[in-house]
């Protein structure tokens, strides 16, 4: 049963006890029509509480026989009533306060609380940033958990919504999929609601469903919890320069309307309680709010990577043709990582360097193997934030996966691209901070610099 399914029941009893209190009174006084009337009304909600639970808990509660002799009590005493027998009215208030504990006493102990627990990843690639969340909610028997994806949006340059995207069918198989249009928010108030997409309205590129916006989903849960689809490298609290730099992360809807916030490190912890502190100024969110909401607990992300081996990921055929050699070896493999925010940043000098880093591999394939993952947003964000580099941008890809000497990877599985790789070459992103966990070798790329 849900933990405010039992609150409803125990506010039924609650009422109930304040029914008999009445009784007690309506006897006393002579008035046995209201006794009848109040005794009646007993009955009506007592048998409505016990359909309640037989159609949660089963007809085999042990709660329904207390509710069965409760009835019974009530019966006893308005026939006494109607029947004008002499009554003792601090034995009848008894005999109702007696039935009426057992009831509440087995609702306490013989009916657990089972929690419900809803997960809201929009982009499958993001999957990563709540997995291992989620599967200790599946493990633990007293939650039911369900994965939902949600339906996300392109934007268009003036913020309007152009195509909507659905990625319920990428995730691994594992993972039991939820049709966002088959679960009811507003009737089943889940306990808990896991985001990783805090914007709201507020980025220009993409947007989920203004259904599924934070401010939204509060209505429909006690505990929101905004967990970030990225990581990021390390900052000492006290660096303000580099703080300054990342304290939009921190001010974003979903941290702000979010129940619980959980970020990757104490460090971090302290960040965006000093941020948010300085920014809630003047607001009731004094620092002992942020402090209680903002928890250190680590990221999935790096959980996830953690427990992915190469010895146990499944490397697509095509994958294989480019990575082994004629001896049967394996070549060493570089995960080339392009970024939104240097291709937004430096634009054409960016597609010089990356034809630039395409030729040394293409040059170098019979040793290194190439595995190209861009920044999966890259296509929505160029369309719409820079639609004159677009074309060039495209070509550029169908280039690369036509010459087919390197491998594209667009899909969802970032974690296996970082499992198969030997080291890391590309923009400084949250990426390099998984393949740091990973023990991988990471290098950053000069955009001024092209290798002649």
């Amino acid at each position: 049963m849900r933990k405010s399914q039992k609150t409803q029941i125990e506010n039924f009893l609650h009422l109930l006890n304040r029914a008999h209190e009445e009784i007690k009174k309506a006897i006393s006084s002579g008035k046995k029509d209201t006794a009848l009337d109040l005794l009646a009304q007993c009955q009506d909600s007592a048998i409505q509480i016990g359909e309640m639970i037989e159609a949660i808990e089963g007809e085999g509660c042990a709660t329904i026989p207390h509710l069965e002799h409760y009835c019974e009590v009530l019966y006893q005493i308005y026939n006494s009533i109607h029947q004008n027998q002499q009554l003792y009215v601090n034995q009848i208030y008894k005999r109702l306060r007696t039935s009426l504990t057992a009831i509440k006493n087995s609702v306490k102990t013989d009916i657990p609380i089972r929690t419900e627990a809803v997960f809201l990843p929009y982009k499958a690639s993001m999957w990563d940033s709540l997995e291992s969340v989620f599967k200790a909610a599946d493990e633990d028997p007293s939650c039911d958990a369900y994965v939902i994806p949600i339906p996300y949006f392109d934007k268009n340059p003036d913020g309007t919504f152009k195509e909507e995207h659905y990625e319920g069918d990428l995730y691994p198989d594992d993972i039991p999929i939820t049709s966002y249009k088959d679960y009811d928010f507003a009737e089943r108030q889940p306990d808990l609601i896991f985001i990783h997409n805090p914007y709201d309205e507020c980025n220009y590129v993409t947007s989920v469903h203004p259904f599924f916006y934070s401010k939204n989903l509060k209505q429909f849960t006690e505990k929101l919890v905004y967990i970030p689809y990225f990581i990021l490298g390390e900052i000492d609290p006290e660096n303000k320069a580099a703080i300054e730099g990342m304290k939009h992360f921190c001010t974003v809807p979903g941290v702000i309307y979010a129940d619980k916030v959980i970020v990757q490190s104490e460090d971090m912890r302290k960040i965006y309680i000093d941020v948010l502190t300085e920014y809630g100024k003047g607001s009731k969110a004094d620092r002992k709010y942020w402090e209680e909401k903002i928890l250190g607990l680590g990221s999935p992300k790096v959980d996830k990577v953690l427990s992915t081996r190469k010895e146990d990921v499944e490397i697509p055929e095509e994958w294989k043709k480019i990575i082994e050699k004629e001896d049967g070896s394996f070549k060493k493999v570089i995960f080339y990582n392009t970024s939104v925010t240097a291709l937004l940043e430096h634009e054409e000098k960016m597609l010089i360097k990356m034809r630039d880093v395409f030729r040394v591999f293409k040059e170098n394939v019979e040793e290194v193997a190439l595995l190209w993952r861009p920044h999966p947003l890259i296509q929505a964000t160029i369309e719409s934030m820079r639609p004159e580099l677009w074309a060039e941008y495209r070509e550029l890809v169908a280039e690369y996966k036509e010459e087919g000497w390197g491998i594209y990877d667009d899909t969802a599985d970032l974690d296996r691209a970082i499992a198969v790789c030997d080291g890391y070459y590309g923009d400084l992103s949250s990426v390099v901070k998984l393949c740091q966990e990973a023990n991988k070798m990471v290098m950053l790329q000069n955009i001024d610099m092209i290798i002649n």
